[in-house]
């Protein structure tokens, strides 16, 4: 019996080699390569056509999403299952409109990750538990509200049309970088905005924000 090919993709060496050792107790699963960031990983499934890409969300380059919408459009035939420690619901719209076979949160057991990779890999849906209950939730408020801004979401945009960059955004709300750097990201992709020029100025227009004295003059 052919073993179950994968790769696996997250900007954390330790991790992804806590998922080898992990992975080489199963007999039928083989890792067959290992990306650093979303380009990469990409790169790789190209290449290597595994059966499966494991894919983190918040990587540098390019992210979880992009990689796995790209992947998905170059090599329909990898599945790429999304394991990730972000369990927030506004993560939700973009990985389903990315065509991800899997979602698998980081605090599930090893057990989980090796069922979901067979899953995935027999043409599957799987979700776990946890990431399920928020996908129920996303549909209905998508039905209630459709693509209305979270809180969270209006207090980066509020920041970024003052001008902060990712690191001051991020100590002023007691974020990561790089949660805000998803944030930016997943409101140009909201607003349907490139740059964040043009994501200033639609805010300010559609009176999303208010401008003040501190913003720049976009």
């Amino acid at each position: 019996m052919d073993r179950l090919r994968v790769v696996l993709a997250d900007d954390h060496a330790l991790f992804r080699a806590g998922l080898c050792a992990l992975l080489d107790y199963s007999d039928d699963i083989e890792v067959v390569g290992e990306a650093q960031n979303g380009r990469e990983a990409v790169e790789l499934a190209e290449a290597l056509q595994p059966d499966v890409v494991v894919m983190d969300i918040a990587m540098p380059v390019m992210n979880g999403i992009e990689a796995t919408a790209t992947i998905c459009e170059r090599a329909p035939e990898v599945k790429v299952l999304v394991l990730t420690q972000h369990e927030e619901q506004q993560y939700i719209a973009p990985l389903l409109e990315a065509k991800a076979s899997g979602f698998i949160t980081k605090r599930a057991v090893g057990a989980d990750l090796v069922t979901a990779l067979r899953a995935v890999a027999r043409g599957q849906t799987y979700i776990h538990p946890a990431m399920g209950r928020l996908i129920v939730n996303e549909a209905v408020a998508d039905s209630r509200t459709g693509d209305e801004l979270t809180t969270r979401e209006r207090e980066i945009l509020r920041l970024v049309v003052r001008g902060y960059t990712n690191t001051r955004t991020a100590a002023d709300l007691g974020l990561s970088v790089k949660t805000v750097e998803w944030h930016r990201s997943n409101l140009m992709r909201k607003l349907g905005t490139h740059g964040v020029a043009e994501l200033v100025r639609y805010a300010i227009q559609h009176g999303l924000v208010q401008k003040d004295a501190s913003a720049s003059d976009f």
